[in-house]
C-alpha cells in the first residue's frame, strides 16, 4: 500500500481541501507542515511552484512520485480511492461541479484581499465581491445539507475551508455577507458540523489566523467591535 504524505502549511485552504478529500475517504496520510515565509530546501526541490499543498506518494517498492496543486491531488484521489466517491458519476454534473470548485478558488481571491485590506476602501471592495460571488452561488445551491443534496462532494471540499475564515471574522465586526443568503447560511452550517471539515486544521487555527491578520495590518482587527 502506498505510503502518503500531505506537505501543508497551518492556514492554506488549498490544503485544507486536499485534507478533506483524504479524511472523507478513510485514507491513512502523514501530515508534515511547512513556514511558507522560510521554505525548506526539501521542499523546494520536489514543488516546482514552491507552494503547498503537495502529496508524495512512496511505493512499496521505494519509487516515490510527487502532485503539486489541490485540485490534481484531489482527482488523484477520486480516481485512485473509489470506494467513496466525492464526485457524481454522470460526466455532465461532474463537469458542473468542477466548475463551481473553480469558482471557489475565484472567491479565495477575493478573499484573500478581503482579510490583508489595510483600509477600509479596500475592504469595501472586496466585501461587494464576495457578496456577488456568494450570491451567485446561492443560486446554484439545492436544499442541502450540501451543495448537491444529501451526498458531500468536492464542492463542499472547497467551500468548507471558505466558510471557516468567517467564524473568527464575524467576531471582529459587523460584515453582513451572507445576509439573505438563506441556503448559502444553511450549507455553512453543515459543512462546519462535517467531522472532516472540523479535523482538516489545526486546534490551533484561529490563534494562527489572528497573528496573520495581526501581521499584515488587516482592517477587519480595527471594525466596530460587534455588540
Amino acid at each position: 500500500m502506498s505510503k502518503l504524505t500531505l506537505i501543508s502549511h497551518h492556514l492554506c485552504p488549498y490544503v485544507q481541501r486536499a485534507a478533506i478529500a483524504l479524511l472523507e475517504k478513510g485514507v491513512p496520510f502523514e501530515r508534515i507542515n511547512i513556514d511558507l515565509a522560510d521554505k525548506p530546501d526539501w521542499f523546494l526541490k520536489i514543488s516546482p511552484l514552491g507552494k503547498v499543498p503537495l502529496l508524495r506518494i512512496q511505493e512499496d517498492d521505494g519509487c516515490e512520485e510527487v502532485l503539486f496543486e489541490s485540485s490534481v491531488i484531489c482527482e488523484y484521489l477520486e480516481e485512485t480511492q473509489a470506494s467513496v466517491a466525492l464526485h457524481p458519476a454522470d460526466a455532465l454534473t461532474r463537469a458542473r461541479h468542477r466548475g463551481w470548485m473553480e469558482f471557489g478558488s475565484s472567491a479565495l481571491s477575493d478573499l484573500w484581499g478581503y482579510e490583508t485590506a489595510q483600509d477600509t476602501t479596500q475592504l469595501e471592495a472586496k466585501h461587494k465581491a464576495l457578496v456577488a460571488k456568494f450570491t451567485t452561488i446561492e443560486g446554484a445551491l439545492s436544499d442541502g445539507p450540501y451543495f448537491a443534496g444529501a451526498r458531500f462532494s468536492l464542492v463542499d471540499a472547497v467551500f468548507g475551508p471558505i466558510f471557516r475564515y468567517f467564524d473568527l471574522f464575524d467576531t471582529l465586526g459587523d460584515s453582513p455577507i451572507f445576509d439573505g443568503l438563506e441556503r448559502v447560511k444553511r450549507w455553512r452550517k453543515a459543512l462546519s458540523e462535517r467531522a472532516s471539515v472540523q479535523n482538516c486544521v489545526g486546534e490551533d487555527y484561529t490563534q494562527r489566523l489572528m497573528e496573520f491578520l495581526e501581521k499584515h495590518n488587516s482592517v477587519l482587527l480595527r471594525l466596530p467591535a460587534v455588540a
